[in-house]
């Protein structure tokens, strides 16, 4: 292999962006991305139910700072404002009334009080604060598994503060996934060929892979955080223990998907519909209904629930899903049910997982990260995107800034 001025290692939206950016600086570079297709966790598929479905990423979040939002725009794709409120809520198989529907908004409202108000102390813990209050319904779904991917015993309340509002939210029907693959269409990528090894105990570093060994000035690297700390990639020397630890304490959180056809009938909901239903021990499950009205429910389970349900199969993930909806409408439902899925990112082995969430306590691992080693290790994605954190497009905003820090130190 040919010597390049720098080796990107993933071809997520990190990857793609920092490859363009480097592009447009005149500088040499090689995209190895270990999987068999580019776009990593954005991911657009029409096998399963004969439509553009999701797999992973959907939600354009934050469209007034997302690039990507712009780019379905200019293609002409069908988009849809989200405003994320719960329309319906179920304790178990009951309805909630509407006192109950109004606690859960004031508990929403406490609990973003109280994370303003928050001045930080020993205990780091998200469940800190909703074991003061009755927030803790709420915070046990949106503020935690539905959100960060992770129970909110687990999210450290600086790192959950320091994420932005994602509103405006928007959906395409066309596919965010397919999005990201038409962004990075004119990208030379190497697929499935993932960098064993990097070296940087030579000039510059040496990325080893089943293909070669390709030598560069620098490496950004897009793996995610649990991809690093199961050391799928071996770097030699070894990293500094600071980055190493932050590896460790950035762990992937999981959202796993479980969409399911229902023909012939809406349920009494419209399109878009946002429904939830509480049940105990945060087995709960979330629906966006309907999308585009289309046939499908889609559930959404996220935490240390979505972990057990990826370990059981998706056959016990799929009959949980039916199992819902037909104890709250009916068993005759069961005729109306079609094809069904469940996502399973944490057996994904160059991804393990949603996303990153940091442990309590340790906010500070996406800035350790952040810092380059030696001048030419430098690394990029969704868990260094700023406010725009666990975002696709925080992802490529990620890259590209990484990649013009690299562009800026090659030319010193």
């Amino acid at each position: 292999m040919e010597d390049v001025d720098v080796v990107v290692v993933g071809a997520g939206s990190a990857g793609l962006s920092a490859a363009k950016t480097l592009r447009a600086a005149g500088l040499s570079f090689k995209v190895f991305e270990a999987m068999n297709r580019i776009g990593g966790r954005a991911w657009t598929s029409d096998q399963h139910f004969g439509a553009p479905f999701d797999i992973g990423c959907a939600w354009l979040h934050a469209a007034d700072r997302n690039p990507y939002y712009a780019e379905a725009e200019a293609a002409g794709w069908t988009l849809h404002h989200h405003d994320m409120n719960v329309d319906h809520l179920y304790f178990g198989k009951r309805k909630a009334s509407e006192d109950e529907e109004a606690h859960m908004k004031a508990a929403d409202a406490e609990l973003a009080r109280l994370m303003e108000t928050w001045s930080g102390g020993d205990d780091d813990r998200l469940s800190s604060l909703t074991s003061r209050t009755h927030a803790a319904r709420a915070a046990a779904t949106f503020a935690g598994p539905m959100d960060f991917g992770a129970d909110y015993d687990e999210i450290s309340i600086e790192d959950f503060r320091q994420a932005a509002d994602l509103d405006p939210n928007y959906f395409t029907r066309e596919g965010f996934g397919a999005l990201v693959a038409l962004y990075g269409a004119d990208v030379p990528v190497e697929l499935s060929t993932p960098v064993r090894r990097i070296l940087w105990d030579v000039p510059g570093v040496a990325c080893v892979t089943d293909r070669g060994t390709i030598r560069a000035r620098a490496v950004i690297v897009t793996s995610s955080p649990a991809v690093l700390a199961f050391e799928e990639i071996a770097f030699s020397p070894a990293l500094p223990d600071k980055h190493v630890e932050s590896f460790f304490d950035l762990p992937m959180g999981m959202l796993t998907k479980l969409p399911i056809e229902v023909r012939g009938t809406r349920l009494g909901l419209t399109p878009f519909d946002d429904l939830l239903i509480e049940r105990p021990a945060r087995n709960d499950i979330y629906f966006l209904c309907f999308p585009f009205d289309t046939d499908l429910m889609v559930g959404f389970v996220g935490g240390d629930f979505a972990w057990e349900l990826s370990a059981a199969g998706e056959a016990a993930g799929v009959d949980f899903v039916a199992d819902r909806l037909c104890g709250i409408f009916g068993s005759d439902l069961r005729k109306h049910l079609g094809r069904a899925m469940m996502t399973n990112w944490g057996a994904e082995r160059f991804v393990r997982g949603a996303y990153a969430a940091a442990r309590p306590g340790k906010s500070g691992a996406r800035r350790i990260l952040s810092e380059p080693v030696a001048d030419r290790i430098f690394f990029a994605g969704e868990h260094l995107a700023g406010p725009l954190v666990q975002t696709c497009g925080g992802a490529r905003l990620s890259g590209e800034d990484v990649a013009r820090k690299v562009v800026t130190m090659l030319a010193a």
